[in-house]
């Protein structure tokens, strides 16, 4: 594939081939939307393999200093108490009222050096309000995701190495095309999948050797536009997409953002049939995400008290809606008759990323409010329409058929017939080294 010279003046983590497509999200950072097209690349994680570039670039924080461990664990939800250097957890950070303030990869590079990744400003607004011996760098990094029964075939192929021994959230160095690389296993909610690291000037040369690398394995380059298929099959919800960041309700938080250049505050877009004025129907905690795995109480965190009260009696948790196929080519139906049509109903995703989006549809069932539904993908591979949904426990059996309410508050509303299914909806090879060639091309 030929390459061509990138036409951003900022530096890019991968290199511009000449079928780039180039979607600018929110803030003018570029970010590559759509390569070979959505139903290629949207068929990578099952078939082949996908490399993603997407989350590359400032985000990851460095905390190191001699209180380093002791303000991540004041707060984190997790335990620290066996966290040891080479290894990495999913970081949750909560409100005092339990809400989830951000969320990310958390490793411990040594005793007193950690690295956060993708998780937002919160560690650092709290960081900001500590007296914490801690010292704290922005990073600038290249994160590529190379995920897909193919992943450790192409890897391993590059680095000369058997990478088989890397077990779940653990990480070593390799080298790639003469560079130093870290490499961790890391994937969507427990599938076959690697995240590479390193500097941002190797980043075009390492993402171009592992795409011609795994081009006999038919690599998919994965655009920003498929993303979330992957989150919503995988049964890991996406920040800002399936569900706010509840940092956005802290009014300290939003004046801390505007010092930090050059990023900006910027109010949330929210869409769906749930009011705009409900700010909690978009927000989390962790039980409703299904994430109460992570919570340990033998340390003091910001928001313990809030979420020692809901384990005691928790109230929704997170299932998958497969949406019924009739009501949803009503909606395309709608376009070509009279009147107002339903809200349109994107591919692969919908809405498409375009800045922040907090999504909440409502989900009844007998004209009860039981759900919050979110994070609506069209899956090529199962074709079905699927959404995330926190749900009342009561209601979560598979099987149960509900009501979502499709569209936009105070506009016309479809309701369209769904049934809970299983969560995460892609189990097979799920946190498994296989074959390739064994996996069916549609289930």
């Amino acid at each position: 594939m030929t390459k061509i010279q990138s036409p951003f003046a900022q530096p890019e983590a991968l290199p511009f081939y000449e079928d780039s497509r180039i979607y600018n999200l929110g803030g003018g950072t570029p970010r590559p939307y759509e390569f070979n097209g959505w139903k290629p690349e949207s068929l990578s994680w099952k078939r082949s393999c996908y490399i993603h570039a997407g989350l590359s670039g400032p985000g990851q924080f460095l905390y190191e200093g001699p209180e380093a461990a002791d303000f991540l664990s004041s707060i984190c939800v997790n335990s620290f108490a066996k966290f040891r250097p080479g290894t990495a957890k999913h970081a949750i950070m909560c409100t005092e009222e339990g809400l989830i303030a951000g969320h990310g990869v958390l490793q411990r590079l040594e005793e007193e050096r950690f690295r956060l990744f993708v998780a937002g400003p919160w560690s650092r607004f709290m960081l900001s309000k500590s007296k914490f011996d801690v010292r704290e760098t922005v990073e600038n990094n290249f994160l590529f995701q190379v995920a897909g029964p193919a992943s450790l075939a192409i890897l391993e192929s590059l680095s000369g190495e058997n990478l088989s021994d890397i077990r779940f959230l653990r990480y070593r160095n390799i080298r790639i095309d003469g560079r130093e690389v870290q490499i961790m296993r890391m994937g969507m909610a427990g599938t076959l999948a690697y995240e590479l690291h390193g500097e941002l000037e190797d980043g075009p040369a390492v993402y171009d050797a592992v795409y011609e690398a795994g081009r006999i394995h038919g690599i998919e380059r994965l655009g920003w536009m498929t993303y979330g298929v992957n989150h919503v099959e995988g049964g890991f919800p996406q920040q800002s997409w399936t569900f706010l960041a509840a940092s956005h309700s802290d009014p300290g938080f939003r004046k801390y953002v505007d010092t930090i250049k050059p990023v900006r505050w910027t109010e949330p877009m929210f869409s769906g049939s749930v009011d705009p004025a409900n700010t909690r129907a978009r927000h989390r905690t962790p039980h409703e995400l299904g994430w109460q795995n992570s919570i340990r109480f033998d340390h003091d965190f910001v928001g313990k008290a809030a979420l020692e009260a809901e384990a005691k009696a928790p109230q929704r948790t997170i299932v998958t809606l497969e949406w019924d196929t009739e009501d949803i080519i009503d909606i395309y139906a709608s376009m070509f008759r009279p009147g107002d049509e339903y809200k349109h109903l994107e591919l692969p995703t919908s809405p498409h990323f375009r800045g922040i989006l907090a999504v909440a549809d409502r989900v009844t069932k007998d004209g009860k409010d039981i759900g919050i539904a979110s994070g609506t993908i069209y899956s090529y591979y199962f074709r079905k329409v699927l959404s995330l949904c926190t749900i009342d426990i009561a209601q979560a059996q598979i099987g149960n058929e509900v009501i979502v309410h499709w569209g936009e508050y105070g506009a016309r509303i479809k309701e369209v017939r769904a049934r809970v299914a299983r969560y995460p909806y892609l189990n097979e090879g799920r946190n498994e080294i296989i074959d390739p060639k064994s996996v069916s091309t549609v289930a």
